[in-house]
């Protein structure tokens, strides 16, 4: 046990060797007497822009813990047990196969690696590269707009996460996360991300992250095997029985299906194998850019520049009572750039990405509206994938039909004007943009919810709707257009030793969260098997 100590401020121009005197003022002991400190999380208060200070939640060792806590009786200060436990009772049925797990992004990644932690050795199955390799074929496909379907900035080792800002920030409370930041941390990432408040490891630090992590899993015994594509699954009453990849059958009795959010030709295996999908919420939109130094003004005011402050973030939020929608800053890139991101022939959609320094000329993020299965065509569980593929056929050919990006400036979006030159805001966009009315390639009612979304998002980042800000179309992959319905034990109710697992099976919405589904499906397969 450790005592949890909460609401440590230092101000900014404070070193943070004080930390040690402000906790000892807090537990009313001399400095000597208090153990090994480790930061919990680190956080900025910066609601008054001429006082900004840093939060600190820290953790301390001492032998008298439950005597000492209760001696204080402040709420700040408490005891500490919470901790994921990986010991649990193991299964008792005896696997004829070695489990499979479909997918390397985050939930396949710590399936596997859990699995292969306890002796299960399992089999893992991603269609697209390894990430080195993985790495030349986007850039490639930046250079030249040549798109390979099995490989790109959505497919491969590492899943979307790998060409993204490689954000750690989730909303969910599972003492998993700290799981997950653990094996990160051992795999290469910077020990920051344990404590920071909004942690993130940029796209150039995760490729080595997941590479490292992809050898722990074959130290363990586990197979990893890339441009290995399901083609369909196998089944014999109501159980999985075995996997086609790559044309060869692969049996198996148990198999994580970690697909990612755009693995649409595999929905649409799965789906007539009978798997239960349904169609579900997400939003679509567009990536909008400012200058990052604009969102650090207006976060941290004259201290903008300080060495200590990183580049500004945002979280935005708007409800149109007219409309009834929803729309709202997503996955938000200081510092970074927006970059294409489709993955099917003739259809483009973007994304933004950042490298760990944040330091490029911009700021971006999605910015998107939400939608439903009301506004889908159809009653398949399909139905929001095709509408995804619909305005993402449109959005390629207003851009001339080669994966060049629709772009318009903010002021020309608010009066339906199409750009015709730029202001202050270079666009970011790889491969490369032209200027066009962003209207033609979204449904109408999302683009009347951004426009009364960018009016009051000014009013709560001065500058915010400028009339030389970028917006570029368009973004729709802000998560799963279906879920792959499952049961108690995190087994699709349609099909019998089939684990439908992270983001694409519609039950996470960040690498962290899909993470913590990867190790949630992978403990439920090991208490019903033993240990081979």
């Amino acid at each position: 046990m450790t005592i949890r100590i909460n609401n440590i401020t230092l101000d900014i121009d404070d070193e943070l060797e004080l930390i040690n005197k402000k906790i000892a003022k807090k537990l009313k002991m001399p400095e000597v007497e208090i153990g090994k400190i480790k930061i919990v999380k680190e956080s900025i208060d910066a609601r008054r822009k001429n006082q900004i200070k840093f939060n600190y939640c820290v953790d301390i060792e001492h032998k008298e813990e439950s005597k000492l806590v209760a001696k204080l009786n402040d709420k700040d200060v408490k005891i500490e047990t919470t901790k994921y436990n990986e010991e649990f009772q193991f299964g008792n049925k005896k696997l004829k196969h070695r489990p499979v797990v479909i997918g390397m992004g985050p939930a396949g990644l710590f399936a596997a690696l859990l699995l292969a932690k306890k002796g299960y050795k399992p089999l893992v199955f991603e269609r697209g590269e390894a990430v080195d390799e993985r790495t030349k074929t986007v850039e490639n496909f930046w250079k030249t707009g040549k798109l390979n379907t099995e490989s790109n900035v959505q497919f491969g080792e590492g899943g979307a996460g790998s060409f993204s800002d490689g954000k750690l920030t989730t909303r969910i409370k599972d003492t998993r996360c700290d799981f997950v930041l653990e094996e990160f941390v051992k795999a290469g990432a910077p020990e920051e991300i344990i404590y920071k408040a909004k942690p993130h490891v940029g796209t150039d630090i995760l490729k080595g992250v997941v590479k490292n992590i992809r050898e722990e899993i074959k130290k363990y015994g586990g197979e990893v095997h890339f441009n290995s594509k399901l083609e369909t699954v196998i089944k014999r009453d109501g159980k999985i029985i075995g996997a086609i990849i790559n044309g060869n059958e692969i049996p198996c009795e148990a198999l994580i299906l970690a697909i990612g959010h755009s693995s649409r030709d595999t929905y649409e295996s799965i789906l007539n194998s009978g798997i239960h999908m349904i169609p579900k919420p997400f939003a679509i939109g567009v990536r909008i850019e400012h200058p990052q130094s604009l969102i650090d003004f207006n976060q941290y005011g004259n201290y903008s520049n300080h060495p200590k402050l990183k580049a500004a973030e945002y979280r935005l939020t708007y409800q149109s009572k007219a409309l009834e929608r929803a729309v709202y800053s997503f996955c938000m890139c200081p510092g970074g750039v927006v970059v294409g991101a489709s993955s099917e022939e003739e259809r483009l959609c973007v994304n933004g990405m950042s490298y760990h320094a944040r330091d490029k000329e911009n700021a971006n993020s999605a910015l998107v509206v939400t939608v439903g299965p009301n506004d889908f065509e159809g009653s398949s569980p399909l139905s929001g994938m095709e509408f995804q593929r619909h305005y993402e056929s449109l959005a390629y050919k207003l851009g001339g039909e080669n994966y060049t990006a629709p772009v318009q400036l903010v002021g020309d979006f608010l009066n339906d004007k199409n750009s015709t030159k730029l202001g202050k805001v270079n666009p970011s966009i790889v491969p490369a943009y032209e200027f066009r009315e962003l209207k033609n390639c979204l449904p109408h009612y999302v683009i009347e919810t951004l426009k009364e979304g960018l009016v009051d998002f000014n009013k709560k980042i001065k500058g915010f709707s400028d009339d030389h800000a970028v917006m570029t179309g368009i973004e729709s992959r802000t998560s799963a257009p279906v879920r792959i319905e499952r049961n108690e034990k995190l087994e699709s109710i349609s099909l019998s030793g089939v684990y439908p697992a992270g983001e694409g099976a519609g039950f996470a919405g960040g690498i962290i969260s899909a993470a913590v589904d990867g190790l949630k499906v992978a403990e439920s397969i090991m208490k019903e098997y033993a240990q081979k």
